[in-house]
C-alpha cells in the first residue's frame, strides 16, 4: 500500500517559487474524509467544541479509515449564528473553547461545570443552542481569564507563551477593538480566550496529525460590513462615506432560490488590495494555513467575477457581474507557499476563465454527486470526475442524501438506481462517492448516519433555523466505523 505524504501546514517557501503547479501534499494520494463542523459534535454545554468529543471523533475517524476532517469556517459566528458571516477573518469562535481543559489547568473548579437539571437538558440534548451556550460559558470564560491574569506573572513559561501569541497575532488588536472596545476587562478576557483557543486548537491538530488525519477548513470569500476587518481596513472595501457598502454581495437566482441569494457583504476595493500586493489576503490565508492543512475558498468564482447588487436591495434578482483580479491575487499569494493550500469551491456559474484560474494554480475543484442525476450527461456524473477534484455527496448547503432522495422525480430515481443499484440510497451514495476518480472524497456525517431533513445544516436564502444540527452522543459507533473502513479500503483510499 503506498505511503501517505506527511501531514502538516503548508510551510512558507524559503525563496520565491515559480507559480505552483503541483497539487498540495494532501491531494497527492486517494483519501476519504468527513464533513463535520465542530458545533455538531456532542457536548454537555450547548454546542460542540475543542474538548473531549473532538478527540473522540478523531479517534473514530482514524478507526474508520478516514484521513481528512473537514469543517465549516471557525471564525466568530455572525447574524443567524452563520459561520459565513463572521465579524472576524482571523479570530476563532469563543464557543469553541472547551471548559474541561480549564478545570485541568486550575482556572476553573469541577463544580463550575455542574449543570442544573434544566441546563443539562437544554445544553446537552438535541440541536446546538448557541444562546444558551453563551449564557452558560461566557461567565466561566471571564472567571478563568481572571484566574489566569492573577497567576500568570508567577508562571514564567505561560507568561512567555501568552506574550508570544499576542506578538505574532497581528490581527488581535483589531478584534479586541471590535469585541471589547475601551472596556479593559472585556479586552483582557477576549485576548485570553483567543490565546487559549489557539492552544487548544494546536493540541487537537497535533493529535489529529499523529492519527494521520489532515484538517480542511473553509474561508468565505467575503466579510461582513460590521466586522473587525472592515473597521480596521476600510480602504480595502467599497464603502460610502458613512461606512455602509456601496454595493452588496450575492448571487443571482438559481436552483436554490428564485430571488437569488443576497449576502449583503461589501465588495472589495481591489485597486487598494493590489497597491498593498494583496497583503491582507495573504495574511488571511497564512493564518488559516496555521490551523488547517487545506482550506476551501467559498465562492471561488468571485476571484474572477463577482455579482453586485445595489445597496438597499431586498433581493438579488437585479445585479451585475464585475471582474475581479484573481490571477494577480493568487500570483501574490503563491510567493508565500510552496503549494497553495486551497480547494476551489467552483460551483455555480462556472466559466472558462474560472476553470483556467483554478487549473493554472494547481487547485482542485469540487463535484457534487447530488447534482449528477438531472440527466445522464452531467459533468457531475461520478465517472466524469477529474482526478484533481474533491467529490462530495452534498455540502452543508445541500439536502442530506436521505432528504434529497425523497424529493427526486421518478426519472431521477430510475437514473440513480440504474447507476447505483437497488440498495439503500445512503449506502449507495457513499460507495459512489468513494469510488469516484476524485483524489479526495468527502462525506457529510449526516449522510454516514443516514439522517433526513431534520439534520440539514443550511438552507441557502434563509436567515434563521440553520447551523444547529448536533450529532447524538454515541451515534458514531464502532460498528459503523468498521463498515466504513471496509468501504474506504475497497475504494483504494486507505
Amino acid at each position: 500500500m503506498p505511503s501517505k505524504p506527511t501531514l502538516g501546514k503548508s510551510m512558507p517557501a524559503k525563496s520565491t517559487p515559480a507559480r505552483p503547479r503541483a497539487p498540495h501534499p494532501l491531494l497527492q494520494t486517494r483519501r476519504a474524509g468527513v464533513l463535520m463542523h465542530l458545533t455538531s459534535l456532542p457536548s454537555r454545554f450547548g454546542n460542540g467544541d475543542l474538548g473531549p468529543s473532538a478527540y473522540a471523533f478523531a479517534d473514530w475517524l482514524a478507526r474508520a479509515g478516514f484521513s481528512v476532517w473537514q469543517m465549516l469556517p471557525i471564525g466568530p459566528v455572525g447574524y443567524g449564528d452563520s459561520p459565513y458571516s463572521s465579524p472576524s477573518s482571523f479570530a476563532i469562535e469563543p464557543l469553541f473553547l472547551a471548559l474541561e481543559p480549564l478545570v485541568e489547568q486550575g482556572l476553573l473548579s469541577a463544580s463550575d461545570l455542574r449543570l442544573s437539571a434544566r441546563d443539562a437538558t437544554r445544553l446537552g440534548e438535541g440541536n446546538s443552542d448557541f444562546a444558551a451556550s453563551r449564557a452558560f460559558r461566557m461567565p466561566l470564560y471571564a472567571k478563568a481569564a481572571a484566574a489566569f491574569a492573577a497567576r500568570n506573572g508567577s508562571r514564567a513559561a505561560i507568561t512567555r507563551e501568552y506574550k508570544a501569541f499576542c506578538e505574532r497575532s497581528a490581527w488581535l488588536p483589531a478584534w479586541l477593538d471590535f469585541i471589547g472596545g475601551s472596556d479593559a476587562s472585556l479586552r483582557a478576557m477576549h485576548s485570553w480566550v483567543q490565546f487559549e483557543l489557539d492552544r487548544q486548537w494546536r493540541a487537537l491538530r497535533v493529535s489529529c496529525m499523529k492519527k494521520g488525519i489532515g484538517l480542511v477548513g473553509d474561508v468565505p470569500i467575503f466579510v461582513t460590513a460590521d466586522s473587525a476587518d472592515v473597521r480596521a481596513n476600510p480602504a480595502l472595501f467599497r464603502l460610502k462615506k458613512d461606512g455602509t457598502p456601496e454595493v452588496l454581495t450575492g448571487v443571482p437566482p438559481d436552483g436554490f432560490s428564485a430571488d437569488g441569494q443576497l449576502w449583503g457583504h461589501p465588495h472589495y476595493a481591489w485597486d487598494a488590495h493590489a497597491k498593498q500586493k494583496f497583503a491582507w489576503w495573504t495574511s488571511r490565508i497564512s493564518c488559516a494555513a496555521e490551523r488547517f492543512d487545506l482550506v476551501r475558498i467559498d465562492h471561488f468564482i468571485g476571484f474572477v467575477r463577482a455579482y453586485e447588487v445595489p445597496a438597499g436591495a431586498k433581493n438579488a434578482r437585479k445585479g451585475e457581474w464585475r471582474p475581479a483580479p484573481g490571477r494577480a491575487l493568487l500570483e501574490a499569494m503563491s510567493k508565500s507557499f510552496d503549494a497553495l493550500p486551497l480547494i476551489a469551491e467552483d460551483l455555480g456559474a462556472l466559466t472558462p476563465e474560472v476553470e483556467a484560474l483554478r487549473d493554472d494554480f494547481g487547485l482542485a475543484g469540487m463535484r457534487i454527486v447530488q447534482n449528477a442525476f438531472w440527466s445522464g450527461k452531467s459533468g457531475d456524473m461520478p465517472h466524469n470526475h477529474p482526478v484533481k477534484s474533491v467529490v462530495y455527496s452534498g455540502t452543508h448547503d445541500n439536502e442530506t442524501t436521505a432528504q434529497w432522495w425523497q424529493s427526486r422525480s421518478p426519472e431521477e430515481r430510475a437514473r440513480f438506481k440504474a447507476y447505483a443499484g437497488n440498495g439503500a440510497v445512503t449506502e449507495a451514495m457513499r460507495r459512489i462517492v468513494l469510488a469516484s476518480p476524485s483524489v479526495l472524497a468527502i462525506l457529510p456525517m449526516q449522510d454516514l448516519l443516514g439522517l433526513g431533513r431534520v439534520a440539514r445544516m443550511n438552507l441557502p436564502g434563509t436567515a434563521t433555523g440553520n447551523w444547529t444540527w448536533r450529532m447524538a452522543d454515541g451515534a458514531a459507533t464502532a460498528a459503523l466505523a468498521d463498515e466504513l473502513r471496509a468501504n474506504i479500503e475497497a475504494a483504494g483510499r486507505l
